[in-house]
């Protein structure tokens, strides 16, 4: 784990994690598109397997998408998010890292 070492006047020193300022600095979000090919069904199965959602956040993003276009499903970095954008496109779902 890489340290950075940082000094406030003399007398007190503070370690930062830099993988955690990397995640916050790299905070993204896994955006689902409406489409008119996919089912309620499908998105909601496909939300709870791949994103990990519940049922009923899974039903309110679904319904959040018909109704306004698009939803943050998931946050996060990008390597956390990519793989799961890329399950969703393989599944037809219209998702985009953003």
């Amino acid at each position: 784990m890489e340290k950075l070492r940082m000094q406030e006047g003399f007398a007190i020193e503070e370690e930062i994690d830099l993988s955690v300022v990397d995640e916050i600095l790299d905070k993204r979000e896994l955006t689902i598109h409406n489409d008119d090919v996919n089912t309620f069904d499908w998105v909601i199965e496909s939300l709870i397997e791949i994103c990990g959602h519940t049922a009923i956040q899974a039903e309110q993003i679904s319904l959040i998408v018909h109704y306004k276009g698009k939803a943050c499903a998931k946050s996060g970095t990008f390597s956390k998010l990519k793989p799961m954008k890329d399950a969703l496109i393989d599944r037809g779902i219209n998702a985009t890292v953003d």
